[in-house]
């Protein structure tokens, strides 16, 4: 199906890897230029190398934490006027939450809530006066099912969740759309490091964690990176305009809800 938005601009914050990189990836398959976007300087030139191999579209990498200014200022000057943007961050580490200071709140809150609203606020006016625009924010699963030692960054994400409901229907009539994907155990390096938290709390191998974690999805295994930038690419389409302030599941049947 063609999306409708060969030629459109999109910056995918955290894209170097995992999660983001999926959505980059199909974002250029369907004619998007990117701006990826990573810290680690040889992972995102690889990134960015990687996605103009296999797309006829323009690629710019950009090195820097999207949680900070001088980062978001730097995407901003690489595409000053998206069409699409793709939020996305690292989270706070699994943890007890007994363990939490409030600088490691603080600085949660900033990655997970501040930092994406931040960078609406810089785009999404020139959306408005364009008549289209499509934000995409990765969030969690445990916007909806608490994970142990996740507390924070579901307490961030959920908060993210419920200030842009609002936000998303007071710009629905300019073509422009927020939406939410809520990943569930898809097999990305924070997943992995998460099995390594299972393990030692529960005094078995990371083999036997990701087991018994998979067993715990009604598909029996981890989703995957491009299966969620799929999903992704659809909701920055020309057909999705009808969908928005809406959180999409994607967890292999996880959250357990009739609706």
């Amino acid at each position: 199906m063609d999306l409708g938005i060969s030629g459109r601009n999109a910056i995918v914050c955290a894209s170097s890897r995992g999660l983001g990189k999926g959505c980059a990836i199909s974002l250029a398959k369907n004619g998007v230029n990117v701006v990826v976007n990573g810290r680690d300087e040889a992972v995102t030139n690889a990134t960015a190398a990687e996605i103009r191999g296999t797309s006829d579209v323009e690629v710019t990498p950009v090195i820097a934490d999207v949680s900070t200014v001088e980062g978001q200022q730097a995407l901003l000057a690489a595409c000053p006027q998206p069409d699409i943007l793709v939020n996305n961050n690292g989270g706070p580490p699994f943890r007890d939450f007994r363990d939490l200071s409030r600088a490691d709140m603080m600085e949660g809150v900033t990655m997970n809530f501040a930092t994406p609203i931040e960078l609406i606020q810089a785009v999404i006016d020139p959306m408005i006066a364009q008549g289209f625009g499509r934000v995409v924010n990765i969030t969690s699963v445990t916007v909806k099912r608490p994970v142990f030692g996740l507390d924070l960054s579901s307490g961030a994400r959920a908060g993210l969740t419920a200030f842009l409901a609002g936000v998303a229907r007071s710009v629905a009539q300019h073509n422009v759309t927020i939406n939410h994907i809520l990943p569930g155990y898809i097999d990305t390096d924070r997943l992995r490091g998460g099995l390594g938290y299972n393990a030692q709390q529960n005094n078995i191998s990371e083999q036997q964690a990701a087991e018994n974690l998979a067993n715990d999805v009604p598909a029996k295994r981890f989703g995957n990176p491009a299966e969620f930038g799929e999903a992704c690419a659809f909701l920055c389409s020309a057909q999705a305009g009808y969908i928005t302030g809406q959180s999409l599941l994607l967890d292999g049947g996880l959250y357990e809800s009739n609706f």
